[in-house]
């Protein structure tokens, strides 16, 4: 009878904190700058990494697959028509980057500092996230020209992008441009997420420890 009870209680609050990062991914949220895709939000993905760290890596990863689930939900755009693209798209864009944040409890009891420990898992997960779409990039959307005429755009990455079309070509340009572009929405929410890690564990009366 408690292990039922204890799975029930995990259950819900896997569905409460997953509502809670639903939502966070809503609103607030900047978009817009991205055309092709891309937004930051407000820790919308540290409720799925206190998920993992509280009830194990397991409900973690099950968790993040909901998530990116739910996600597909709101707004799926696919860079190809083929079935092989589409599902290159689902995989690497959405189903393995969210997955990945259930990965965020690994540092449980690693370390004395339960913010120490919440914040590399926000780091490692939050990195492979960056990496799917990094590699998405390379898979799905290579296309020098189109990266070059980015680069080229007025402003891009405070001037930078300018002088690396002026100074790259190829696949050197284009990588450098794919990291830039995933970077830019994804290094701002990692450290926004490990920002509110940080003060969750040491502000907020939370047991993380799931006692």
């Amino acid at each position: 009878m408690t292990s039922t009870k204890n799975k029930t209680y995990v259950l819900v609050e896997c569905a409460v904190l997953l509502a809670m990062a639903t939502l966070l991914s809503f609103f607030p949220k900047f978009e817009g700058l991205w055309p092709n895709g891309g937004s930051i939000t407000l820790c919308s993905m540290l409720p799925i990494i206190i998920i993992s760290y509280r009830n194990g890596i397991k409900w973690g990863l099950l968790s993040g697959l909901a998530f990116s689930l739910l996600q597909l939900l709101s707004g799926f755009y696919s860079a190809g028509t083929s079935l092989l693209m589409v599902f290159a798209t689902l995989m690497l864009d959405y189903i393995l980057p969210y997955t990945a944040l259930g990965l965020g409890g690994m540092f449980k009891g690693k370390f004395k500092s339960t913010a120490m420990e919440l914040s590399l898992g926000v780091i490692v997960s939050l990195s492979i996230r960056y990496a799917c779409h990094v590699i998405s990039g390379f898979v799905l959307w290579y296309d020098v020209t189109y990266a070059t005429e980015v680069l080229n755009t007025e402003g891009f990455a405070f001037g930078l992008g300018a002088k690396i079309a002026e100074n790259f070509s190829g696949s050197t340009l284009f990588t450098i441009y794919n990291f830039l572009y995933n970077g830019s929405y994804m290094i701002p929410e990692i450290i926004l997420t490990t920002i509110g890690a940080i003060i969750l564990s040491k502000v907020v009366n939370y047991n993380f420890n799931n006692k």
